[in-house]
C-alpha cells in the first residue's frame, strides 16, 4: 500500500474536507487517512486498483486540484 499527503489549496473549510473525504472514498482501494482544513492537506494510502494518478484526477474534477509535486 502506497500513501502521500497532498496540499490542496483550495480547502477552505471542514465542509472541503468533508467532500473530498466523501469523494476519495468511492475510489476501490483508496483510504483517507488524516485531512487537516487548517493545513489544506490529505494524506491518503491506496493500494490497487487506485493509484495516484486516479487520486489526483478525481480531486481535480471535483474542483480541489492538488499542488504539484
Amino acid at each position: 500500500m502506497e500513501s502521500k499527503t497532498f496540499h490542496i489549496p483550495a480547502i477552505s473549510c471542514d465542509g472541503c474536507v468533508n467532500a473530498i473525504r466523501s469523494e476519495l472514498g468511492e475510489l476501490e482501494g483508496v483510504q483517507v487517512l488524516a485531512a487537516d482544513a487548517d493545513s489544506r492537506s490529505v494524506t491518503v494510502a491506496w493500494g490497487a486498483p487506485a493509484s495516484e494518478v486516479a487520486i489526483v484526477q478525481l480531486l481535480t474534477e471535483i474542483e480541489y486540484a492538488p499542488d504539484p509535486a
